[in-house]
C-alpha cells in the first residue's frame, strides 16, 4: 500500500520536471481526501481544468481515500517530532492512522520535509526515481 501525496499527483498531470515511474500507478494506492481538494485548487488556480480535467479524474479514480474521520483530525491536533505544516499535519496525521490500523503504508512524496518527518515515524518511503 502506498500512501500518495499530492506533490506526487501534480507532479503526474502537471508535466513537472521530475514525474513518479509509471509503475508507481498499478500499486495499491490510498490518500487523505485532502489529496482531492489539493489537486482540484491547483488545477483550478492555473485555470487547467478544461485542459487537465479528465486525466485529473481519471488519476484521482485510482486512488482509495481515507477520509477526514473524528480520528484522523484528532491526532493532528497532537503534536508530531518536528514542525509540521496544516496540511501536512492532516496526512500525517492520516499516516499515522492506517498505522494504528496494523497496515504499513510507504510514503511516495516530492515534498523533504514531509518524507523526513515520515521517517522519524517510522514510515518508509518509495523511490520516485524513473
Amino acid at each position: 500500500m502506498i500512501y500518495l501525496d499530492t506533490s506526487v499527483v501534480l507532479a503526474q498531470l502537471l508535466a513537472e520536471d521530475r514525474k513518479p515511474p509509471a509503475s508507481l500507478w498499478s500499486e495499491s494506492l490510498i490518500a487523505s481526501r485532502l489529496l482531492e481538494y489539493e489537486t482540484w485548487t491547483r488545477i483550478h488556480a492555473r485555470r487547467l481544468a478544461e485542459t487537465h480535467g479528465d486525466a485529473a479524474r481519471a488519476l484521482l479514480a485510482r486512488i482509495s481515500f481515507l477520509e477526514l474521520s473524528p480520528l484522523v483530525l484528532a491526532r493532528a491536533l497532537e503534536p508530531f517530532p518536528e514542525s509540521v505544516r496544516t496540511l501536512d499535519a492532516l496526512h500525517v496525521a492520516s499516516l499515522v492512522f492506517l498505522q494504528s490500523r496494523g497496515l504499513a503504508p510507504r510514503l511516495a512524496t516530492y515534498d523533504e520535509r514531509f518524507a523526513r518527518l515520515a521517517a522519524r515515524l517510522d514510515v518508509p518511503t518509495v523511490d520516485l526515481q524513473p
